[in-house]
C-alpha cells in the first residue's frame, strides 16, 4: 500500500521501547460526499475505523468497524487499498508510538442498521453523516468542540485526528475522488 503521509513529531526517545498500533479506516463516497462519523456531543467529523484485532485481516476489521460505528454494511467485493498515513510520537507507555492508519475505499449497502457503539463512542454520540470534505474540514477547524477530556493529551489527540483526516480529505480532492468545492479556492 502506498504511503500518503508520515507525520513524525520527533518528540520521542530514539532507541527506546516502541509500540505500534495498526488500524483501518473506511473511505465511503456516495454522490460526491463522504460517509463519516459525526460526534453530536463534540461536533466533529472523522472516518470510521479502528484497531485491528489479533488474527483479524484488514478487510475483516474494516467491515466490523463500519458496521459498529456507522451501522452500515460494507460490500466486501468493493474494498480497495487507498493509502497509509503514519504518525510517530512519544507514547503514553512506550518511548515511541507508531500509529499506522490503513485507508480503504469501499462501498456500502443502502440498508441502515443499528450501530453497535461502546464506551467513548456512546458518550460522543456517534452518528453517520454524508458530508463534503470542505464542510468536515471547516467544522473540525473552526467549531468549538467543548471539553473533550482533561489535559493536553486529549487536545493533542484531537489535533492529530483532525490533521490526519484533513490530509486524507485533501488527497481525495486532489485525486478527483470527491469534488473540490471551496477547498480548491482555499488550497
Amino acid at each position: 500500500m502506498r504511503t500518503i503521509y508520515i507525520y513524525d513529531y520527533k518528540n520521542y526517545k530514539v532507541g527506546g521501547t516502541v509500540g505500534v498500533r495498526p488500524s483501518v479506516r473506511a473511505i465511503i463516497i456516495k454522490d460526491g460526499k463522504l460517509g463519516m462519523i459525526h460526534s453530536r456531543r463534540f461536533d466533529y467529523y472523522t472516518f470510521a475505523g479502528g484497531g485491528i484485532n489479533p488474527g483479524e485481516s484488514h478487510e475483516e476489521a474494516l467491515i466490523r468497524e463500519v458496521r459498529e460505528e456507522l451501522g452500515l454494511k460494507v460490500l466486501p467485493e468493493t474494498i480497495r487499498e487507498y493509502g497509509l498515513l503514519i504518525r510517530k510520537e512519544k507514547g503514553r507507555i512506550d518511548d515511541l508510538f507508531i500509529q499506522e492508519n490503513y485507508y480503504y475505499l469501499c462501498e456500502v449497502s443502502d440498508q441502515q442498521m443499528e450501530q453497535e457503539l461502546e464506551g467513548y463512542e456512546i458518550i460522543e454520540d456517534y452518528e453517520v453523516c454524508w458530508v463534503t470534505p470542505e464542510i468536515a474540514i471547516r467544522v473540525n477547524q473552526d467549531h468549538d468542540h467543548g471539553e473533550m477530556g482533561s489535559g493536553p493529551t486529549q487536545a493533542e489527540y484531537m489535533h492529530h485526528l483532525f490533521h490526519r483526516d484533513e490530509v486524507l480529505m485533501r488527497k481525495l480532492v486532489e485525486e478527483g475522488l470527491v469534488p473540490a468545492g471551496e477547498l480548491a479556492e482555499n488550497g
